[in-house]
Formats: C-alpha cells, sequence, structure tokens
C-alpha cells in the first residue's frame, strides 16, 4: 500500500503542494502523434477504464474544478488532453478512457493506435497511473494496459479511486486483489495508490509521489 503521508520527507510534501497550488493550463487536444508538443518537460499520463473518474482526480489534484471536463457519458475524452503547469516542467496527459466505445470502429482503432505510439515513443513520459474503480479492482482491459506497459518498458503506478465508496472489508479485498495483480510486473511501481476525488483522500500522497518525479 501507499506510504501514509508522514512517510514522505517534508520537502517532497510541501513540494507536492506547491506544484499544484499553482495554475494549470489546458493546452490542446491531440488526434495525432504530430500533434503533441515537443518533449521540452517532464510527463505524467493518467490512463483508466471510461467513467472510472480520471477528469474528476486531475481536476481535484490540481484544484481546479473545471480543468478536465467530467462527464457521465463513459468515453468522452477520445484525444490525449494536454495540461501544463504555469510555473513548473510538468505536463499532464489525460488519455482517452479504455474499455467502453461508443464512436465508430475505424476511430476506436485510430485512438488505440495514438495510445500504443504516445506510451512508446515519449522520451519524456516519466510515469502512467493506471487509475483502477476501488469499488471493483483491475478489470481485463486494466490487465491489458498494465502488459502494454510491461512490454513498454514504463513505469507505471495503480490509483484506485473512488476509495471512499466501497465497504472497509470490501476495499481491502480489492487491495489484495491489486497488490496480487502486480506482484511480479516488472514496470509496475509497488505502492498502490488510495484516493477519492470527492473526499480529497490520497491527494496529497500523490502530488508526493508526482514532487519526487521531478526531484529525480
Amino acid at each position: 500500500m501507499q506510504p501514509e503521508l508522514s512517510q514522505y520527507p517534508q520537502e517532497i510534501v510541501e513540494r507536492g503542494r506547491l506544484i499544484f497550488a499553482r495554475p494549470f493550463l489546458f493546452v490542446k487536444g491531440c488526434v495525432r502523434l504530430d500533434d503533441l508538443p515537443p518533449m521540452d518537460k517532464i510527463e505524467i499520463a493518467f490512463a483508466g477504464r471510461s467513467n472510472v473518474g480520471k477528469s474528476s482526480l486531475i481536476n481535484a489534484l490540481v484544484g481546479m474544478s473545471g480543468l478536465a471536463r467530467t462527464s457521465n457519458t463513459p468515453g468522452r475524452t477520445q484525444e490525449l488532453n494536454i495540461f501544463e503547469s504555469q510555473s513548473e516542467e510538468l505536463r499532464i496527459v489525460d488519455m482517452p478512457g479504455y474499455g467502453y466505445a461508443k464512436a465508430p470502429e475505424d476511430k476506436v482503432r485510430a485512438w488505440t493506435r495514438l495510445i500504443h505510439q504516445y506510451l512508446t515513443g515519449r522520451a519524456t513520459l516519466r510515469r502512467v497511473y493506471v487509475l483502477v474503480d476501488g469499488r471493483h479492482g483491475p478489470k481485463d482491459n486494466d490487465l491489458t494496459v498494465m502488459n502494454e506497459l510491461d512490454r513498454a518498458a514504463v513505469s507505471y503506478q495503480v490509483v484506485l479511486t473512488k476509495a471512499d465508496k466501497p465497504l472497509k472489508k470490501d476495499l481491502d479485498k480489492v487491495i489484495a486483489a491489486t497488490q496480487a495483480a502486480i506482484a511480479k510486473r516488472p514496470a509496475a511501481h509497488p505502492h498502490v495508490m488510495l484516493t477519492s476525488s470527492e473526499k480529497g483522500t490520497g491527494l496529497a500522497e500523490l502530488r508526493a509521489e508526482i514532487a519526487m518525479l521531478l526531484e529525480s
């Protein structure tokens, strides 16, 4: 499991707070690799099933309710949405949700190809945060994404969202199942993060993890 906040160095906790205390801006949505900005900033990406709470977590992380568009309609994010800090060398990439596709098959194939190209060809991509619904744990398509990240040797960390929703005993089972799923995966970070965008749970810890990436 993730360390308690008190287990992070105080300067890292404060660095994480400051990174996200300053405004982030939406830069652009990218539907082709050529649309991506130059590789001049450290990048972190957020991936997850449709409706896992990806946009809500990004908004909560940066403290800006309207930065990433949220929707009750699965599959709304259909491009790589780019957000940048105005004061830090940090870029956030919101990836299209997977596991749901109301779009035409050719468009789904194009998204899939774009995601693959991004994951395998982005030298400045420091970590992918794979968001998994804390009520259900990893599904087959979550594991498929982890397989691809392992093959591409891209560092990733599992973040359980909506951790305030299940009963503790049920959440404990999900945590155990998630830990088992990543135990022998070469590119997986060993600590599973617990978050709730609604309650603010785990946000300071996630900011500290990102601060450590920037420091390294």
